[in-house]
């Protein structure tokens, strides 16, 4: 069976706020940092986004023709799923709509055969996922800063999930890399 994997930026606070992320992300900015990133998005075999993900990574990477900017190659030809009840269209390529049966339509793609099932971003979708106790892993890049307000991964309501660390290492500028897996 495929596993989901999850793998989010946040700040020690928990802050993972696109909108925000000039003052926490870009000054973090490393080589190890990139290659860490490219590695987990290498490592994937699908991905699943939320539809605000979506359409914030859609059109910057899909008009990617090289990796000189990230893993454009990886993004712009493995399969993607993105579930949105209100999305009319899916341009970029092999790209999927999933509008009904979310936990269903996950656990058939983590039935099917391939490698691991990567979520990147997309808060509310994982909230979701992790009710229905659907994520295998998370990985998390937590940056040596505390925000105080914005947009925060975890919230009130969350379902309680134990996790098991299976790797935490520091990347250059004092960015840390967690690996966790949940515990069924």
């Amino acid at each position: 069976m495929r596993k989901l994997v999850v793998s989010e930026w946040v700040t020690l606070d928990g802050v993972f706020d696109a909108d925000t992320m000039p003052q926490w992300f870009i000054p973090f900015q490393s080589d190890d940092r990139v290659k860490h990133i490219k590695k987990v998005i290498e490592a994937c075999d699908a991905i699943v986004f939320g539809r605000t993900t979506y359409e914030m990574l859609g059109p910057y990477w899909s008009a990617q023709k090289n990796d000189e900017q990230g893993p454009a190659a990886k993004l712009n030809s493995v399969p993607k799923y993105v579930v949105s009840s209100t999305l009319k269209k899916a341009d970029w390529n092999n790209s999927t709509i999933i509008k009904d049966n979310v936990e269903k339509e996950i656990a058939k793609l983590k039935h099917g055969s391939g490698g691991d099932i990567l979520v990147l971003g997309s808060a509310a979708l994982v909230r979701s996922l992790t009710g229905g106790d659907l994520v295998d892993e998370y990985r998390f890049l937590v940056h040596p800063i505390i925000m105080g307000s914005g947009k925060r991964f975890f919230t009130d309501g969350m379902a309680p999930t134990k996790l098991k660390v299976l790797e935490a290492k520091t990347l250059d500028m004092g960015v840390v890399a967690h690996r966790y897996e949940t515990i069924k």
